[in-house]
């Protein structure tokens, strides 16, 4: 019987080849779109769930308030550890670590002769406890000994083949591995994590290494409570006995008990869950890890559904719309016997027949669109149906709902046909009365206002940021490239030595010395007090360190006042005009020459001049008050920001000033690599997140667009085949080609109006709540719902135009003798 209905589903497919074909690739981009997504959110999600007990762990954290401005911190003060194992209850266990900044390693080589790593990253201090949070299997060495001294160091599989490619795990084992100049016993190796795991660390130097180590314990600051750097984690494991609001009001009560409290500011420690290592960009991810954000998830999660609807849609439309020329074998199958539950199997197991070419094709197509979207999908995402039962569970489970949400009223509606009314060939009468009928148009609205959402959304979203990227910032962002001085080297004379360098390359115009550029994802505050006489007004104060030539790389108009000078590094600075407005002057130039409490000491410092406001980070931030000082310290006073000459039409002068600065680099620091960004560049980072966003929208939009544009073609056609010989009398009646296309155009041009007025204010409220997030934003433009709608219009008409035009001005003798 199964094999009869295959037959039979074959042969009706073979019939109507080209609803077959609108149905297939429909259902085929929705189930396409689904799968991808469904490997990207998967992937996310099952991040540390391998880790056991993964729900009694937790990182501690830090939230601070500064003079009112609220702050987060994924590290802890160095104290911390050691207090929560003398002093807090419920805990398990505490697992303290610290990262290294990206050290040059050095592991012994053919002849003794030292073979050199490069700023390798995922270095960290840590002791045995650390194993104990993240599991690990150990492939020589044990837990229990192998980080218990000074000097000794743990190794990850993978790492341990890159240093010693050619030597067994066995004969690794104490080998000396020096860490700039910190030697060290290999004295244990795990393998290498094969799970989704944000824990990305590959060497492990023993924490008791600190003791006998002056720069690590500086590094550590292990006396100071109020000192917190994130590269200072801390995780703990709870007991099982245990809750998180306990453990964290005795952590807070470590905290009173050895810090003094401030009225500016406040400090408190909570617990973060593992669950939520990956997905909170407010304390974010280990240095260098990715964070993903649920938002974006769940959105990519609705494009998915709303895809497979659209092709759930265009099945059920297509179906219902063919149902009357299945009425007569309908009929005699019942006649014949057939009840309706073997009707009913028969249909759905024709709609399961496409849904499953569906999902084979959608299993092959897959790695391609992978292979598309790899700049923004995670790496290691891949389609592995041997490796990842789950997957096909997935696919099994998404193939059943298709073809039920498919093919299920279709099935209901066709068996549920009288024999006598079809044998008597009046199922086809009054048809456009029907409830299938009223059904087709309902589910035709739901796809052109899905289509019109994502048409709306993608202009808005596209709107803002080229809004962002265009807008005046108040500095110039163009022809300006940023080179940090190695963090190593900030103490060095050779900084000096490469500036001078740098002025001798002919493209170059001008080069500041100072801080970070003006817009920058890292800030640094600092306090500072204006008293008036009356009162004293204290605030939070972004800093910019600069030099005399700052202002005018970045081309920041100077108000009031004068710009900075050597001589400025403990007498003045610049302020920026908000600033100027918070302490209350109505003008730049009557904030010139007052004094500031500056730092949250008593030192005085003078208002040389007020700058125009500028963009401290991206447009989703307000601008803040600033006070740019004169850099003269190691670590405010190490990135070179260099201006360079307008390039000539077809010329290459900044590639080659670019080559020239590479062999100045390499001249003054010799060991380290020659790295430079593009400040502009820097500027678009800030906006990856809604460029991807714009990017899956446009392609959501286009999808959408095509499966509802399938749809409709495939109904145009059913449409004017059925109304053929009303064609041929209207026509024999003396109507027009424009009179028939207006009739056949009127309805489905109703529909996209009707999907139009019940679109715009849901889609204006949803992009009115995505905007809030940015400070500074472009406005909701009318002409974004006219442009959204007419252009759905024209694409409708133009679609089933063709096959409307082509019914109108066909013969209207062979229309008549049609039927």
């Amino acid at each position: 019987m199964i094999k009869n209905y295959f037959k039979i589903a074959f042969r009706g497919f073979w019939r109507h080849k080209l609803f077959t074909l609108i149905n297939v690739i429909g259902l085929s981009i929705g189930i396409s779109a689904a799968l991808v997504i469904y490997l990207i959110v998967h992937f996310d999600f099952t991040f540390d769930k391998f880790q056991p007990d993964n729900n009694r762990i937790y990182r501690v954290v830090t939230n601070y308030s500064y003079s009112g401005e609220a702050g987060n911190n994924s590290g802890v003060c160095g104290p911390l550890p050691e207090a929560v194992k003398s002093q807090v209850t419920g805990v398990e266990v505490t697992a303290a670590f610290y990262s290294l900044y990206q050290p040059n390693v050095f592991v012994p080589g053919i002849k003794n002769v030292p073979v050199r790593f490069k700023n390798q990253d995922n270095v960290v201090l840590a002791d045995a406890q650390y194993f104990k949070i993240v599991n690990y299997k150990w492939l020589a060495g044990s837990a229990a000994t192998a980080l218990s001294a000074p000097n000794q160091v743990v190794l990850t599989s993978n790492q341990a083949k890159k240093y010693f490619p050619t030597l067994s795990y066995d004969q690794i084992m104490g080998k000396v591995i020096t860490y700039d100049t910190l030697k060290t016993a290999v004295t244990g190796i795990v393998q290498t994590i094969s799970d989704n795991t944000d824990f990305a660390f590959h060497d492990f130097i023993s924490y008791s290494t600190n003791a006998a180590n002056k720069d690590l314990k500086d590094q550590l600051q292990l006396t100071q409570w109020t000192n917190t750097n994130s590269s200072s984690q801390l995780f703990i494991k709870l007991s099982a006995q245990s809750n998180a609001p306990h453990v964290e009001k005795q952590l807070n009560d470590l905290l009173k008990k050895n810090s003094k409290p401030s009225k500016d500011y406040t400090q408190n420690f909570s617990l973060q869950p593992l669950s939520d290592l990956h997905f909170n960009e407010a304390y974010g991810n280990f240095d260098g890890g990715r964070t993903a954000s649920k938002t974006t998830l769940y959105g990519l999660l609705a494009i998915a559904a709303f895809l497979l609807v659209l092709g759930c849609i265009n099945f059920v439309n297509l179906t219902t719309a063919q149902a009357t020329q299945r009425a007569k074998e309908i009929g005699i199958r019942k006649t014949m016997g057939s009840s309706r539950r073997q009707l009913i199997f028969q249909f759905l197991s024709e709609t399961f027949f496409i849904t499953l070419i569906a999902v084979i094709i959608s299993v092959a197509i897959t790695p391609l669109i992978l292979k598309l979207f790899a700049d923004f999908i995670p790496a290691g995402i891949k389609v592995d149906l041997l490796f990842k039962p789950g997957l096909v569970v997935f696919l099994v489970i998404l193939t059943v709902v298709v073809s039920i949400l498919s093919g299920f009223y279709p099935a209901i509606l066709l068996s549920g046909y009288k024999p006598v009314t079809v044998l008597k060939n009046q199922a086809a009468s009054n048809s456009s009365k029907t409830r299938s009928a009223y059904l087709r148009k309902s589910l035709t609205v739901t796809q052109f206002i899905i289509a019109q959402f994502f048409i709306m959304a993608t202009i808005l979203v596209s709107k803002q940021i080229y809004y962002a990227l265009h807008k005046d910032l108040g500095f110039k962002k163009d022809a300006i490239i940023i080179i940090s001085t190695p963090w190593k080297a900030l103490r060095s004379n050779q900084k000096q030595v490469f500036l001078n360098k740098l002025h001798s390359i002919p493209q170059v115009a001008m080069v500041s010395v100072g801080g970070a550029a003006p817009s920058a994802g890292v800030t640094i505050s600092t306090e500072a007090t204006y008293k008036n006489g009356k009162h004293e007004i204290k605030t939070d104060v972004q800093q910019k360190f600069a030099d005399e030539n700052y202002l005018k790389v970045y081309h920041i108009k100077l108000l009031a006042g004068r710009n900075l000078q050597q001589s400025d590094t403990t007498k003045g600075f610049l302020i920026n005009e908000t600033y100027a407005k918070v302490l209350g002057f109505k003008s730049p130039a009557q904030a010139v020459g007052n004094f500031l409490d500056y730092n949250g000491t008593s030192t005085k410092m003078q208002i040389v001049g007020v700058v125009a406001d500028f963009y401290q980070k991206s447009l989703r931030t307000p601008i803040k008050p600033i006070v740019i000082v004169r850099g003269n310290g190691i670590y405010n006073n190490g990135t070179f920001h260099i201006a360079l000459k307008p390039e000539t039409a077809g010329g290459g002068e900044w590639k080659k000033a670019i080559a020239q600065m590479g062999i100045y680099w390499k001249e003054s620091y010799p060991d380290d690599d020659f790295d430079y960004q593009f400040f502009d560049d820097n500027i678009k980072k800030f906006y990856e997140s809604e460029q991807h966003t714009s990017t899956l929208l446009a392609w959501a939009t286009g999808l959408s667009i095509f499966i509802s544009c399938l749809g409709l073609l495939g109904l145009a056609i059913y449409t004017t085949n059925q109304r053929t010989k009303e064609i041929g009398v209207r026509k024999v009646l003396g109507a027009s080609v424009a009179q028939i296309v207006t009739l056949l155009s009127t309805e489905m041009i109703l529909l996209i109006l009707l999907a139009f007025i019940i679109v715009t204010p849901a889609t204006w409220w949803a992009m009115n709540k995505w905007m809030q997030s940015f400070a500074d934003r472009t406005s909701i433009s009318w002409w974004i719902f006219a442009a959204s709608g007419a252009g759905m219009l024209i694409l409708a008409v133009f679609t089933s135009g063709f096959q409307t035009v082509k019914a109108a001005v066909a013969n209207p003798v062979k229309s008549l003798r049609s039927e």
